[in-house]
């Protein structure tokens, strides 16, 4: 009898107890949880993080195309580009852009009909240009960070070589199958006008006429065994403007 008496002393006060103790939680929890929040991210108006603006990008882009001129020396490289670009999201952080461009390069001729010492002659302008089209993956996904979205990404186009000097060797650059892996980052001053640094390793395949290895009576500018074609890289590295529509 006497554990009864007992059981019903502790539940007598235990109930008031945990009601009291329930009003406290209740009382203190609404207060405690912006603290929590603060500690885990940020207040909407102080975050580093912002929406990248949604829409489609024109972009007004200059900058310089380099590079290696191919075993010969009569590869297109070296010289300013300027060019338009249009980029918009296919959903999350992938987006795809469409390029063209204009390079104002220069290349060397070679005689294969005159020695060694004399055949190569030169540098002579020869522009190209350059049409792709990429896809992108910003690093921050749908965000800046601070107003910057670092980007990798990839495209593949066209090179298409304007018209060239007066070759007797016949080489001509032609048009021109492109790869073009890039990194680069944006930074957005206001919402909708974004600035863009972007680095581009451009690759294209260069194919050499037949008389660099049999030309009469001269030393040939490529061995009999030599390919008639190999790749070049050209870095190209761009600053462009963009207003987000």
């Amino acid at each position: 009898m006497g554990g009864m008496t007992d059981s019903r002393k502790v539940g007598s006060w235990l109930r008031p107890a945990a009601a009291l103790g329930a009003a406290f939680l209740l009382s203190v929890l609404p207060s405690f949880r912006p603290s929590v929040a603060a500690q885990v991210g940020y207040e909407p108006g102080h975050s580093p993080y912002r929406d990248i603006p949604r829409g489609g990008v024109t972009l007004l882009a200059f900058g310089y195309l380099g590079g290696s001129r191919g075993s010969v020396g009569v590869g297109m490289s070296n010289g300013p580009t300027g060019g338009l670009r249009y980029e918009t999201a296919l959903g999350g952080a992938i987006g795809v852009s469409f390029g063209l461009a204009y390079a104002q390069t220069t290349r060397f001729v070679v005689n294969p009909y005159k020695d060694t010492l004399s055949r190569k002659s030169g540098p002579y302008d020869n522009a190209v240009v350059l049409a792709d089209a990429g896809l992108q993956l910003v690093l921050t996904g749908k965000k800046t960070w601070r107003g910057f979205a670092p980007y990798l990404g990839g495209a593949l186009g066209v090179a298409v070589g304007g018209r060239s000097p007066r070759d007797t060797s016949r080489y001509d650059f032609g048009t021109k199958f492109a790869v073009m892996p890039e990194a680069g980052i944006r930074w957005y001053p206001v919402r909708r006008v974004s600035v863009r640094v972007d680095f581009r390793a451009v690759g294209w395949k260069v194919t050499y006429p037949a008389t660099y290895k049999y030309p009469y009576n001269q030393t040939p500018v490529l061995e009999p065994t030599a390919p008639l074609s190999e790749w070049t890289w050209h870095p190209w590295v761009t600053l462009g403007l963009g207003w987000t529509f």
